[in-house]
This record gives C-alpha cells, sequence and structure tokens, in this order.
C-alpha cells in the first residue's frame, strides 16, 4: 500500500462509503480505486486528486496532504544516478534492493535521518541530473 492508497482507504472507511459507490461517483472502475488504494497503480492524476478532494470536502491543508501523498506514492522507484558520487549510487541501489527487508521503526528512523540532514544543510537550489553530470565532466577536465 502506499501513503496515498493508505490516505483514500482512511478517507472513504470514515466516511462509510464502498469502494464501488466512490468509484460510481468518480467515473472511474472499483477495480481502478482498489488498485489505487493497494498500490498496484501509479499516482492518479492531478484531475482525479481533485474530485477526490472534492468528493470528501476536503479544505485547503487536507486536500494539499493528498497532493502531496499522490507525489509520494509511486509504486514503481526510479532512481537517475547520473552525475552522483559512487556512494551516492552504491547508497541508492543498496536501498532498492533492501527496503522491503526493513522493519518500520527503521524506516521511521531512516527518514528522521534524513530530514536532520536536509535540515542541516544550508538552503541551495539541487541542480538536475544533466547538470550535475555536465559540471562534473567538466571538473575532471580542468
Amino acid at each position: 500500500m502506499t501513503p496515498f492508497g493508505e490516505k483514500l482507504r482512511a478517507l472513504r472507511e470514515a466516511r462509510g462509503v464502498l469502494q464501488r459507490e466512490m468509484a460510481a461517483a468518480l467515473e472511474v472502475s472499483p477495480a481502478y480505486l482498489s488498485a489505487l488504494e493497494h498500490g498496484r497503480r501509479g499516482a492518479p492524476s492531478a484531475g482525479l486528486i481533485h474530485q477526490i478532494s472534492e468528493f470528501f470536502g476536503l479544505i485547503w491543508d487536507d486536500a494539499d496532504e493528498l497532493r502531496a501523498l499522490a507525489r509520494l506514492s509511486r509504486p514503481r522507484l526510479k532512481l537517475n544516478a547520473a552525475g552522483l558520487t559512487p556512494e551516492q549510487t552504491a547508497l541508492g541501489n543498496r536501498m532498492a534492493r533492501e527496503l522491503r527487508n526493513l522493519d518500520p521503526d527503521t524506516v521511521a528512523a531512516m527518514h528522521a535521518l534524513l530530514d536532520a540532514a536536509l535540515a542541516a544543510t544550508p538552503e541551495s537550489p539541487r541542480p538536475r541530473a544533466k547538470t550535475r553530470a555536465k559540471a562534473a565532466g567538466s571538473a575532471r577536465g580542468r
């Protein structure tokens, strides 16, 4: 299940709405709605997220949370390692391999570690992968 799917199911169950009822109101199939809840489909479109927000009568903050959860809910993870250090690339690949073996407490601790590391890093725009790769290449040529 993805963070978006978990939230969607919680909203639906808290209001006593069946999947088939919600699917009919949103004009999607019950199978698609089930797949969203279980993380077997990618993040929904912005339009569908808007429809879901309206269906539940979500206020701004709750609708923003739903959009943010959708961005975090891609069931197929993808990492572009171009321009990363070998250590960063190795970490990304190891995470992809081992993530399913980590218990919830370890995952929470890793989130906290990343949050702390990012908070300690001065705010600066992060270059896109192509820009980092180009910069790395020009630095090697010096």
